[in-house]
């Protein structure tokens, strides 16, 4: 049964039963309750509830949870039933073994008893339900004063207790936002226990003052008494609702009408709520709590039929349940003794000691407020009849949070408990106190002898005088001692001073005893050591001067040996060397005569094979012939074998024994098969038994080795463990007798050190006293002087804090203005130009030169229309021209000069050109003709060279006559003719001079190579291996390459008569002429494979403008979807695509990376293998080749590994190049793609790098000219892409990383404190950039000016919709008020924004900033700003807006702005000072729903409306207009007594904010962690002519 049982109660977890899902979280982290169930069970067994009781218990507990999952079908309004064969209700039968039509039956209804007969009436479902929960609390009662009873019991001690200690545990006091009949009940309790706290503390208090006879005045405190008597009294709350729980149709609503008529307005504790008629207020002492009246009848009704309770009582197979209904056990009253001497205390109702006859049936009618109520008293005639003490819990805060304390709510309870009055009373009165006999016990060690008298009380007077000097401080009663708060923490800290110094000295002698003796032993340890060590370092000097004079034997034999040996290896070279060059003269001498000889046969060969060619072309044709009139005769015959052929005949005579053959060919096949395998395993076998058989081998010598190793080091070891074994023995002989003589010693030191502490002390405590004297008036002093230095501190720091602000907002209106100011004098430029260049009717004529220039050097590709228009202003003389100031005619003088400096620095680099040239040309012409092809091909292009600088000097020398000619200033304006030509031609030369020096190193470099390859082929001679051509022509991947080498090839064949006696008798020439075959056939390969590739790339080009085709007819049909939706839909869409599409390109790319990380794999381990194996193949190499043999054949080139270079941190450019850079890097760049692809601020740190670069070559010109073009093009950037919000982000985070760069690296001591060591190395070295980072300072404060502007106009559209028009919470604003005209929107009803519009706009503004890497700093003053703009915006309409100005829409406001405040939270932006600035809109929202009737009401509003000026005040009064029926217009009166007590406000007399206005910015250093030297430029940049280094 046991068994079952349990299952029943397991069946579901606690989400499964109705009673214990309601909370919603059954599981509580930390608490394991497995653990718990065992322990309840243990301490069951231990109290005597035996296992049968405890499976019984849980038997009633598992029956209450499925009674509880009961369910009920209605019938009809006034009847219900259980569904047939219901699980839970069989279960709960089942556990208490009763029948289950029975318990349907009574659940379902109710016997109603008159005086003469009994009817069985049905109940609804509403009743049913209630009467089922009824049921279960009755049972889970009875459960509870059964196993109460038990520990009773369990506890009961046979002697007589005339004492006990109870611990009541009550809940607090509770206020939610719907409270009902539980909370009214749990406050009354606190009610009544707050005023026995009252009684108990505070008279029991003064009681104690008053018997000492201690002077006190009396403290008046809070009664509770009425609010108890408003409950509990005689028509009280309780009286009125048991009252109405007797009527026959009673319920909540009479109930209500019963209170207010009884006590409202004639009871100042009870109060009717403004917007509720089925409420009523109750102000207790800790507060006001709203008590809503549904439920409260039947909640204290709780009937429990009689009926269901007579089934429980009827079971006969449960035991345990009938005993839970006997009214056998009684309670005594609390002030009566008990036989055991103690008082159990329960929540439960407490019995009389007699039952009357038939008050068992009734006991459970008794209604619940009732039942209270008799509880209640009988436990607080316990606690008077008691002495009880309080401890009182405070809650840190409502969510359980570790490390978290809420102020405000720790306040509100210690209020409620009534801890601030006890603290009052305690701050007024005397805490803590002492009995005279107590206090001398305690601080005896504070009394000097002489100070100790007879009398205990008038000693501890003359102690305290010394000790406290104020008076007030204590006082002294009839036994006792009553001190002030914190007196006796005084009292106890001098205690304890006074004894810790007296530790202090007794350890700091004996510390030294110790110190001194652990000194004198390590003393004598280090002598000892000390010896040995000499002796050990003596010897071993000993040894080493013998083995130095042996040494130097050995090296004198050694060195004679060496050099003896050296001078034969001299003398046989030199034999060998002349033997050599003798034999070289003499085969000489031989060759000279064996080249005649074969001219002379070459000459014979030749003339023969001349004749043999004529002979062999006749020869051929006759050939030809034969072969021709043997084909027409063979032609006939195949026709004739092909008759023959198809006969039957013909195969069979062919065939007869091909069979047979066939078979035993396979046969010897298969036979030959078997031999090989058999002779393969055999082999394989054998192979593996002698490796097995080696590597045993090997590990044998190995272990073999090991083991003779460690028996020597083993033997070693013992015989010096025995010498270190008997020199310790004498060392511990020593020492014993070394600590006898120190214990005697130390004995009569410590006699003597305890006598002069005890002098020291008395003197010690003397001079403490005055030192603490002193160190109190100093501590009031400095406090009285910190205190006043730190209020003037605080008020000049304000100050300074308000003139800086001014200041920075002053200095930040006139960057602005500069700003302004020079974009409209662009503006003007521009327009002044295009007026100056509009063309006049007629012809004109162009400029020959310029013609020519553009023909000649193709420049129409370079220059621009906005270029060419001062070109066609040359020929106008007629047309005027703008005056110019002496200023910029100075600095155009300059600019000319220095363009002449740089025009003759380029004519002398191209006369150094052309002297190069001639050299190069003069050394071509000496060497001999090699490779014709090749030097003509060279020789045209210096030609061509030497042509194209002759022009360009040309050129130069006519622009230098066109600036001599012209010098008027007019002339040389910088939007003059002259001056454009002059710029574009210095320009397009300088870019064609290094066009031109390319292509000359390109030629050096393949005359070089050239070259080389060459010089061995004129050292050979010979050309006799014709496979070292075909693995050059094999190692060359490009046509053109292996078109040079076929040329090559091609003219080294064709030589010169007089190379023809070089050719042998031996084949050379025909082995020469297969090569090239060989060779031509290798190259119409690789030219096939060439083109198969172009095939192949030429396909994968179409299939890729297939899919970028599809992908454009896809994208087209996806805006074609997206012009038809809404615009925020239409927004999701296209991020919802630009999402898929990121992804899918991100997913590509991982794929590809794979690929090359999986290549790279393989490669490396290729070249391992392949490494092993050439360095095998050496090693095998030069064992095989002798001495002689090394030196004479050529040293093979060996691949020497490059070392990874370390890179300094640097960006080098030419100064050609920084158009370019500026171009690439800051004009054409796109912010989304290195947001989203690199590192944030990567073009400031690149520029940086650059800088560095310049500041390394110490170029002023080239940082200067650099750092100008970042500025300027930042400046056209913006310009040009100013509304776009990405741009300027992107640009003000990337000039603040530059500016921050600058600092960090500047070598400036405060902007180096945050730098790793590596990072200070990289600091600027020959400038200081500090008036640069202010240009760029001004710079960035524009950019952040022109960020907020876009911001604004963003914004500005947004905010009144969303802000005021939009209903975020439906069904608020209810009906508009009558009389207003409709005001139409200024965006459609299809553009409407919302709320949740502008908190996207706000996400997306705060990610792309977060993207650029902008500063956190920075973002907190963007978000600022866009909050201020928000607030001022919204604020602004709604003082013009009449229909604006209601109660719902101050709670609309309120609303919207808690969802920013919540968008903050969630960014961690709270400290941004944002939102500070929509203080002023959430002060009028709060002014349209407060009270605006009263003079309290008027103050209230002075005080809460601290942002809002007396204007705005004053005109939100005037606006406000009531909405719903329960608001009211504000009268005029109100309005006039607000004007009069915000009379002497000084604030501004604008109604409206300045929504333009912007807060000053700042820009705090924050220093990058990145090391300079580790970021990578990507390709996608262009930036390929910047190098690192």
């Amino acid at each position: 049964m046991c068994v079952k049982y349990v299952f029943f109660i397991i069946t579901g977890n606690a989400n499964y039963f109705h009673y214990t899902k309601q909370g919603g979280s059954p599981v509580i982290d930390g608490v394991d309750d497995a653990k718990e169930m065992v322990n309840t069970r243990q301490a069951c067994t231990l109290l005597g509830i035996s296992d049968s009781y405890q499976m019984g218990i849980f038997r009633i507990l598992a029956g209450i949870l499925h009674l509880g999952n009961v369910e009920f079908a209605s019938r009809d309004s006034d009847s219900c039933t259980v569904p047939p064969k219901h699980e839970p209700l069989t279960i709960f039968c089942d556990l208490m073994g009763v029948e289950y039509e029975e318990m349907a039956h009574w659940l379902c209804h109710r016997k109603l008893a008159t005086a003469t007969e009994t009817y069985i009436k049905p109940i609804s479902k509403l009743h049913a339900i209630n009467a089922r929960d009824a049921l279960a609390k009755h049972i889970y009662a009875n459960l509870f004063n059964w196993i109460v009873d038990h520990v009773n019991k369990a506890l009961h001690a046979t002697v007589k207790q005339h004492s006990f200690i109870g611990v009541l545990d009550i809940y607090g006091f509770e206020t939610f936002e719907i409270n009902s009949f539980e909370q009214f009940c749990i406050n009354y309790a606190n009610e009544k226990l707050q005023q026995q706290f009252n009684m108990h503390v505070f008279k029991l208090e003064q009681e104690e003052y008053m018997k000492e006879q201690i002077p006190w005045t009396l403290i008046d405190f809070y009664d509770n008494q009425p609010c108890i008597n408003l409950i509990e009294a005689k028509m009280g709350v309780l009286d009125l609702l048991d009252e109405e729980c007797k009527m026959p149709k009673g319920s909540d609503d009479s109930w209500a009408q019963k209170l207010y008529n009884t006590h409202l307005n004639k009871c100042a504790l009870f109060e009717k709520p403004r917007m509720s008629n089925k409420a009523f207020i109750i102000k207790h002492f800790a507060d006001k709590v709203e008590y809503q009246c549904e439920g409260f009848l039947e909640k204290n009704k709780d009937t429990v039929y009689e009926e269901q309770i007579r089934v429980l009582k009827s079971s006969k197979k449960f035991k345990l349940l009938p005993e839970l209904f006997q009214d056998e056990e009684k309670v005594l009253s609390p002030t009566s003794a008990a036989p055991s001497g103690r008082v159990p205390l329960t929540r439960m109702p407490v019995k009389p000691a007699k039952a009357r006859p038939g008050q068992a049936s009734k006991e459970h009618k008794k209604t619940v407020g009732h039942q209270f109520r008799n509880s209640l008293h009988l436990l607080m005639e316990t606690l008077n009849a008691t002495t009880p003490h309080y401890v009182r819990c405070i809650k840190p805060n409502d969510f359980k949070f570790p490390f978290t304390f809420d102020e405000k709510r720790a306040v509100q309870q210690l209020r409620a408990c009534g801890v601030l009055e006890t603290i009052r009373i305690s701050a007024a009165g005397f805490p803590s106190r002492w009995t005279y006999q107590e206090f001398f016990s305690r601080y005896r060690v504070l009394m000097k002898q002489r100070d100790v008298l007879g009398d205990r009380k008038q000693t501890c007077k003359n102690v305290l005088e010394k000790l406290i000097q104020d008076k007030d401080k204590y006082q002294f009663g009839k036994t006792k001692i009553f001190f002030r708060a914190g007196q006796v923490a005084y009292l106890e800290k001098i205690r304890a001073d006074k004894l810790r110094a007296a530790c202090i000295r007794i350890q700091k002698t004996i510390r030294g005893w110790l110190m001194r003796k652990k000194y004198m032993r390590m003393r004598k340890a280090a002598i000892t050591i000390q010896r040995h060590v000499r002796g050990y370092q003596a010897r071993c000097y000993a040894k080493f001067l013998r083995r130095t004079r042996a040494a130097i034997t050995i090296q004198k034999f050694q060195r004679m040996y060496v050099v003896r040996k050296r001078y034969q290896c001299m003398r046989d070279a030199t034999i060998a060397l002349q033997a050599l060059l003798r034999g070289y003269m003499v085969r000489n001498k031989y060759q000279m005569m064996l080249r005649e000889h074969k001219s002379v046969v070459i000459q014979k060969h030749v003339r023969g094979w001349l004749a043999r060619r004529r002979y062999r072309r006749t020869l051929r044709a006759i050939v030809y012939l034969q072969c021709c009139y043997r084909r027409m005769m063979a032609k006939r015959e195949l026709k004739k074998l092909k008759i023959e052929a198809r006969s039957v005949e013909r195969y069979k005579k062919l065939h007869i024994g091909l069979e047979n053959k066939i078979m035993q060919l396979q046969r010897k096949i298969d036979e030959q098969n078997k031999e090989y395998k058999s002779l393969l395993e055999k082999m394989n076998n054998l192979e593996i038994t002698y490796s097995t058989e080696t590597e045993k081998l090997r590990s044998d010598v190995e272990r073999l080795r090991t083991s003779e190793e460690e028996a020597k080091n083993a033997t070693n070891r013992v015989l010096s463990l025995q010498e270190e074994i008997a020199k310790l023995r004498k060392e511990l002989h020593q020492t014993q007798s070394e600590k006898k003589s120190i214990e005697e010693r130390a004995d009569k030191y410590k006699h003597e050190t305890e006598q002069l502490v005890s002098e020291l002390k008395e003197q010690n405590s003397l001079l403490k006293t005055e030192k603490e004297e002193l160190n109190r008036r100093i501590h009031d002093q400095a406090r009285e002087i910190t205190e006043s230095m730190e209020k003037k501190l605080v008020e000049e720091t304000k100050q300074l804090e308000l003139d800086l602000n001014d200041e920075r907002l002053r200095y930040q209106n006139l960057l602005n203005e500069f700003s302004r100011l020079e974009e409209r004098y662009d503006d003007l430029k521009d327009e002044m130009n295009l007026m100056v260049s509009i063309p006049k009717p007629g012809h004109k004529r162009t400029d020959s030169t310029h013609s020519s220039n553009e023909s000649e050097y193709t420049f129409s590709s370079e220059i621009t229309e906005a270029e060419d228009l001062p070109l066609r202003m040359e020929q106008e003389p007629s047309e005027k021209k703008a005056a110019l100031d002496m200023s910029l005619f100075l600095k155009l003088q300059k600019r000319v000069s220095e363009l002449e400096q740089e025009k003759q620095s380029l004519q002398d680099e191209l006369d150094r050109k052309e002297e190069q040239a001639l050299r190069a040309k003069a050394k071509e012409e000496e060497r001999p003709p090699i490779r014709g092809a090749e030097l003509e091909y060279e020789s045209l292009k210096r030609q061509e060279l030497e042509s194209e600088n002759k022009k360009l000097k040309n050129e130069l020398n006519e622009l230098q006559k066109a600036l001599t000619e012209t010098r008027a200033p007019e002339v040389t304006a910088p939007g003059a003719p002259a001056y454009r030509v002059l710029l574009d031609q210095l320009t397009s030369v300088s870019e064609e001079l290094e066009v031109r020096k390319e292509e000359v190193l390109i030629l050096r470099s393949q005359l070089v190579s050239q070259k080389e390859a060459i010089q061995p082929k004129e050292d050979k001679h010979t050309m006799t291996d014709a496979t070292i051509l075909l693995e050059d022509v094999q190692k060359m991947k490009d046509k053109g390459e292996i078109a040079q080498a076929y040329i090559g090839l091609k003219e080294t064949n064709r030589q010169s008569p007089q190379d023809y006696h070089m050719l042998n008798e031996d084949g050379e020439l025909w082995l020469a002429y297969e090569g090239l075959k060989q060779a031509n056939r290798l190259l119409e390969s690789q030219l096939q494979s060439q083109k198969k590739s172009h095939e192949n790339e030429l396909e994968s080009l179409r299939g890729e403008i297939q899919s970028l085709k599809e992908e454009n007819n896809r994208q087209q049909q996806l805006l074609a979807q997206n012009l038809q939706l809404p615009p925020e839909a239409r927004i999701e869409a296209s991020l919802q695509h630009e999402i898929t599409r990121l992804t899918n390109e991100n997913l590509d790319l991982m794929e590809q990376l794979e690929k090359q990380d999986k290549t790279v794999r393989k490669l490396k381990k290729q070249l391992k293998v392949f490494a092993k194996k050439i360095g095998e193949l050496e090693v095998g190499q030069m064992e095989n080749i002798s001495p002689g043999q090394i030196i004479d054949e050529p040293i093979r080139p060996v691949n020497i590994p490059r070392k990874e270079k370390d890179f300094q941190g640097m960006l080098e450019y030419k100064k050609e190049d920084e158009q370019k850079l500026v171009k690439n890097l800051i004009l054409e760049l796109k912010p989304r793609g290195v947001a989203v692809n690199l590192i944030p601020g990567l073009p400031a740190y690149i520029l940086f790098m650059c800088v560095r670069h310049a500041d390394y070559l110490n170029d002023d010109q080239k940082v200067r000219s650099l750092l100008t073009s970042t500025i300027n093009g930042i400046k056209k950037v913006l310009k040009k892409r100013g509304d776009d919000f990405e741009t300027v982000s992107f640009w003000l985070s990337n000039t603040c990383r530059f500016l921050h760069c600058l600092k960090q690296y500047s070598g400036e001591e405060g902007f180096m404190k945050h730098n790793t060591p590596r990072q200070n190395e990289h600091c600027l070295t020959n400038f200081d950039l500090a008036e640069y980072r202010q240009v760029l300072s001004d710079l960035a404060i524009q950019i952040y000016q022109q960020l907020v502007r876009v911001l604004e106009n963003i914004l500005q559209p947004m905010i009144v919709s969303g802000m005021l028009e939009h209903e975020t919470i439906q069904g608020v604003s209810g009906v508009k008020p009558t009389g207003l005209r409709k005001r139409t929107s200024s965006i459609a009803d299809e553009g409407t924004y919302t709320l949740d519009s502008i908190i996207r706009q706000l996400n997306s503004f705060h990610s792309v900033m977060c993207q650029h890497g902008m500063d956190p700093e920075l973002i907190k003053q963007v978000v600022k700003q866009m909050f201020y703009i928000i607030g001022a915006i919204t604020l602004n309409n709604l003082l013009l807006r009449k229909d604006m100005c209601s109660w719902s829409k101050g709670m609309q406001i309120r609303y919207n702005v808690s969802q920013l405040e919540e968008w903050l939270r969630d960014k961690n932006l709270m400290n941004s000072g944002a939102k500070e600035t929509l203080e002023p809109l959430i002060q009028a929202a709060q002014l349209l729903q407060v009270k605006k009737k009263t003079d309290e009401d008027a103050e209230a509003i002075c005080s809460m409306c601290n942002a809002l000026t007396t204007a705005q005040i004053v005109k939100v009064l005037n606006l406000y207009t009531p909405v719903n029926e329960f608001e009211e217009r504000v009268l005029v009166s109100f309005i006039r007594t607000i004007q009069v007590r915000l009379r002497d406000r000084k604030d501004s007399p604008q109604l409206l904010m300045d929504a333009k206005h912007i807060f000053p910015v700042t820009f705090p250093f924050n220093p990058s962690s990145l090391a300079l030297e580790t970021i990578q430029i990507p390709a996608s940049l262009g930036l390929g002519f910047i190098s690192r280094v």
